[in-house]
């Protein structure tokens, strides 16, 4: 049964304007008095109601996060580093996963609006101009994470994905390869298009050409993604000595399928991913990659909301922030010098 204030009240022997006052800190009833009820109210096992506590702050206590997937090891560790931020200031999480449907984020959005969440991280490139302007009249500050290009939002915290594409590339030539592919996601187009840019740019730089049919850009995602571009590049005339992939999920269903067709890797092709998700390191062979800052993402996004929350107390906010971060190039077994 739920202990309530009125329950309180009745075995203290007071009125229960008076419990409500002590159990808020309220310096206008006697501490031996505020003591007691307090006691009382823990051997009842009272937990303070977070409904009551919103009609009072006119706060939900709730942030709303959306994510591309929840399966994804690379929104989990995301989610924990915005997670080991708003737990401390007594927040809590509303998680919802979008697969990449606009139409199932504007649910989210219009979920996330009926909850009255006090603000919302982002954490996907789907997230449309409809959706942001639909949260942001209501006065709720959005925060997005992982792509600066996510519809022009004022604050953002993202990973440099050009330089991360453009030091897989760089790895790649300076172990000899000359003939690189590329295996894009359709589906997460704007972050696509960065590290292909990034790829693109570090070829020119090389002065290496970039054939067309060297670029696939999936339409399926993770594991799937990878298992049908293993199958593009086996069916091209004369396949790529290297293959970049979006991500990881993708490098590891890539992997898979050469595996099965008999293609030998890194001997008869080297393949890195993007992200260093936990898996990455314990494939067969270990796969190659690029490590994005995917806690600190989270960690600075969750941060950037804590100002933008306190903002009306006070708190002096720029009209717009936008933190960029950088990882850094893992190299394991699935790369290698091509074979002559």
């Amino acid at each position: 049964m739920i202990v309530t204030i009125k329950d309180i009240a009745r075995a203290a022997k007071v009125s229960h304007s008076t419990v409500s006052r002590a159990l808020s800190g309220n310096s206008g009833i006697p501490e031996e008095t505020a003591e007691r009820i307090k006691k009382i109210a823990s051997s009842m096992g009272y937990v303070p109601s977070a409904v009551a506590r919103s009609l009072k702050t006119n706060r939900s206590q709730v942030l709303g996060v959306i994510v591309s997937r929840i399966d994804d090891p690379f929104f989990s560790e995301i989610l924990q580093g915005i997670e080991d931020v708003i737990q401390a200031e007594g927040y809590s999480l509303f998680v919802a996963a979008s697969n990449r449907d606009d139409a199932r984020e504007k649910t989210i959005a219009q979920t996330m609006l009926e909850h009255r969440v006090d603000g919302l991280i982002v954490g996907t490139t789907q997230f449309g101009e409809e959706h942001y302007n639909l949260l942001h009249q209501f006065g709720f500050p959005i925060v997005a994470v992982g792509n600066r290009e996510l519809n022009g939002m004022q604050y953002t915290v993202y990973h440099d994905d050009i330089y991360g594409s453009s030091e897989v590339t760089r790895h790649l030539i300076e172990l000899g390869h000359h003939r690189i592919g590329f295996l894009g996601n359709a589906r997460a187009k704007r972050t696509t298009e960065g590290r292909l840019h990034g790829f693109q740019q570090e070829m020119k730089a090389a002065q290496l050409a970039v054939r067309k049919e060297d670029i696939f850009i999936t339409e399926f995602d993770q594991i799937q993604g990878g298992e049908a571009g293993a199958q593009y590049f086996m069916n091209l005339p004369e396949r790529p000595t290297a293959i970049m992939c979006f991500n990881d999920m993708m490098a590891i269903g890539m992997m898979k399928a050469f595996r099965l067709a008999g293609v030998r890797i890194p001997n008869e092709v080297s393949i890195v991913g993007f992200d260093d998700i936990p898996f990455a390191a314990y494939t067969s062979p270990s796969l190659t990659t690029f490590e994005q800052p995917k806690y600190q993402l989270g960690y600075e996004a969750a941060k950037m909301m804590s100002r933008l929350l306190h903002a009306d107390s006070g708190a002096v906010l720029e009209e717009s922030q936008a933190k960029m971060l950088r990882g850094k190039l893992i190299i394991r077994e699935t790369t290698a010098s091509p074979v002559a």
